[in-house]
């Protein structure tokens, strides 16, 4: 029953994260790095604050920092890392919309993040709970490879004029390349939340309940996450000549803005909080707990393209591109249930 409360909790924030998109559509007279940063300020700062707050005070947490000063730094610096995924995972999503470009970003952030930790805390892949864990990774990759085939079989399917209609800048050879970068890039995030363990210990020992506990190190990836993409933005503000966009904006359109860049935050960030949420129900030292990066990204795949289904992504693409998601979309789920059959 624990394993199941845990995986919906999961499954709530990643349907959470898989409608984070849909609000930014609604932003007016924003060029991308205005809208994207300010979004950013309430997915990477504002929520992860509040999330962090419900785990232990501001003193105790600045406490358990400094106490943890090495664990701190390392989660941040992958941040940084996971900073660059997030770029271009927003650039994926523009050239390949917003099904296919998660589907092979989220496919390959799942294999790294996930097998990454298991293999730097000594798991042998090849026995045991270890086979089980590279068992179900694999049955995740398959899921989205079916997915993704799926994608290139919409792509035949569909005139020029239907893909620009669907996904105004589709380029489907760039926008794979840069999803297959953004996947890589993505699964440090996974590697901070595993640096930043003893963190989350600490946190616990302070008095945090453990549903919450994991929340003051996704602060710590979110914010070197966000110091990458500040620099990023001025950038692209200083390049654009758009640094005083935002300032311009008065009235309704600013209020509008920001509060679809706040929902979107808030959507996203509901993953990471889900996340940490669900994985308080699984056995510590099992299949499920290490597999858990996994379940969210397949989780997130899915919900993306109950999205790119709604949003008419694959409108045109044909019924034997819509048979094989539908294959690949049950694969993923299948693959969540694997780590309980043995």
């Amino acid at each position: 029953m624990n394993t199941l409360i845990g995986l919906l909790i999961i499954a709530v924030g990643s349907m959470g994260q898989s409608s984070s998109y849909v609000p930014i559509n609604k932003v007016k007279d924003w060029s991308w790095e205005n809208f994207w940063l300010t979004q950013g300020v309430f997915a990477w700062l504002v929520f992860p604050v509040l999330g962090a707050l419900l785990a232990n005070s501001a003193p105790e947490l600045l406490e358990i920092y400094k106490a943890h000063a090495g664990a701190t730094w390392q989660a941040i610096g992958y941040g940084v890392l996971w900073g660059i995924g997030g770029l271009t995972f927003g650039l994926s999503m523009r050239y390949l919309g917003i099904a296919l470009g998660q589907s092979v970003a989220l496919g390959t952030c799942a294999a790294f993040g996930t097998l990454i930790p298991a293999m730097i805390a000594g798991e042998n892949l090849f026995s045991g709970q270890g086979l089980v864990l590279l068992l179900a990774v694999a049955v995740t990759l398959a899921g989205i490879a079916i997915v993704g085939y799926a994608g290139s079989l919409r792509s035949k399917n569909m005139s020029e004029e239907e893909r620009r209609k669907a996904i105004k800048d589709f380029a489907l050879k760039k926008g794979l390349l840069i999803a297959l970068f953004a996947g890589v890039m993505s699964a440090c995030f996974s590697l901070g939340l595993n640096a930043g363990i003893p963190i989350k210990e600490a946190a616990i020992a302070a008095g945090a309940k453990e549903i919450f506990a994991q929340n003051p190190v996704t602060l710590l990836v979110t914010i070197g996450g966000f110091f990458t993409n500040l620099v990023y933005c001025s950038y692209m503000n200083y390049k654009n000549k758009t640094a005083g966009e935002i300032r311009k904006t008065a009235g309704p359109v600013l209020i509008n803005n920001l509060l679809f860049c706040a929902l979107a935050g808030l959507l996203w960030y509901s993953q990471f909080f889900g996340l940490g949420m669900g994985q308080s129900f699984f056995e510590p030292n099992g299949v499920m707990m290490a597999f858990s990066w996994s379940i969210l990204m397949s989780l997130n795949v899915v919900f993306s393209n109950v999205w790119g289904i709604i949003l008419k992504e694959w409108k045109g693409a044909g019924q034997r591109a819509i048979t094989y998601l539908v294959i690949g979309m049950a694969v993923l789920i299948f693959s969540l249930i694997i780590p309980n059959l043995f």
